[in-house]
């Protein structure tokens, strides 16, 4: 089988090979997918700069979501067979024509959600679902901030938080402006050109957001935090400011974590705050049952409408580095995925 191969850190145009790999073997509670698209997301970007610790040492296969046909089941696994269109979490290795993944991270598919679509739900989807219906209880009116609000989980936090009948504030760049109004924002705000937290503390007051979703981190984290109303919440599921320019390492670590200040307990407990950090690879790992209920809830809410992955763009996997650097310039709507 093919498989695209990180064997080096660096740029995307250097980094990656496509080679020839034996066919995985699947394992008694695995299931082996003949993959038909390969789900890009932000993290393998930090991991082709080296910046991700979970990653596998080089040379290694990226990629965390897969859509295809199971190519065969683990005598343990007995919720999916052979034939299926399934979507899958791969825990990394997705970036190859055959993969064989946990059982508990595979879900049957309906014939009418396309294969690129579906690369959305395991991961994407699964983050937006845990963060918004798992570690908080969202009411009508809640005013909830999301970050990235035309990524890939940002855009279907909006989905799910425009269903709870949220007041909902996105971030993005001006070339997205449009697609969150359309998606559900109702104050849309241009992170480039506009200070979020004076733009929002100007049009409903200071301390006026309920809970915040942030992909970033750094300062920005640090801004949330500010924002907050007694009760407030925010959930952060990435760092993406780490990757800024050419910088790797420690010149790109340092200055994000800096940002994002220092926070006593009893600052937490005196406003009723929360700070919530979300890994799904943590909660698969640790909580397979939880994980599974988390993905069963996603494809339940696709089938109902109320979950639509939004493609950006698909790419040959010849096509990796060029796939990576769309990523990086954050010009992306949506899921990016990898076609076999």
């Amino acid at each position: 089988m093919k498989a695209i191969v990180l064997t080096k850190y660096g740029t995307a145009e250097k980094a990656f090979q496509i080679e020839d790999r034996l066919k995985p073997e699947v394992t008694n509670d695995g299931v082996l997918i003949k993959v038909h698209t390969t789900g890009l997301n932000f993290a393998d970007v930090v991991a082709r700069r080296g910046l991700y610790p979970d990653a596998p040492k080089n040379p290694a296969v990226l990629g965390y979501d897969v859509a295809g046909i199971v190519e065969a089941v683990g005598k343990d696994v007995n919720h999916v067979r052979a034939g299926d269109r399934v979507t899958a979490l791969t825990r990394f290795n997705g970036y190859a024509e055959y993969v064989n993944t946990v059982g508990y991270g595979v879900s049957k598919i309906s014939d009418d959600i396309p294969f690129a679509e579906a690369t959305a739900l395991s991961t994407q989807a699964c983050t937006a679902y845990y963060s918004l219906c798992e570690c908080v209880q969202l009411h009508p009116d809640d005013t909830v901030l999301i970050h990235a609000a035309a990524g890939g989980v940002g855009s279907i936090m909006t989905q799910i938080a425009k269903h709870k009948k949220c007041k909902i504030i996105g971030t993005a760049s001006s070339l997205k402006q449009e697609f969150l109004f359309s998606n559900g924002v109702d104050i849309a705000i241009d992170y480039k050109q506009d200070d979020f937290k004076s733009v929002i503390e100007n049009k409903l007051g200071k301390k006026s957001v309920d809970y915040v979703f942030d992909s970033i981190g750094g300062k920005t984290f640090k801004k949330g935090m500010q924002l907050l109303k007694p009760t407030g919440k925010i959930i952060t599921y990435g760092a993406a400011s780490q990757v800024q320019g050419s910088k790797s390492g420690l010149l790109s670590t340092l200055p994000m974590a800096l940002g994002f200040g220092i926070f006593s307990p009893i600052q937490l407990l005196m406003q009723s705050h929360a700070i919530i950090g979300v890994n799904m690879l943590r909660v698969a790992d640790y909580k397979p049952k939880l994980f599974n209920h988390v993905l069963t809830n996603v494809i339940r809410m696709t089938a109902e409408g109320i979950i639509k992955p939004v493609i950006a763009k698909s790419f040959k996997a010849e096509e990796i580095a060029a796939a990576h650097e769309f990523i990086e310039s954050r010009k992306s709507i949506g899921k990016v995925v990898v076609t076999w």
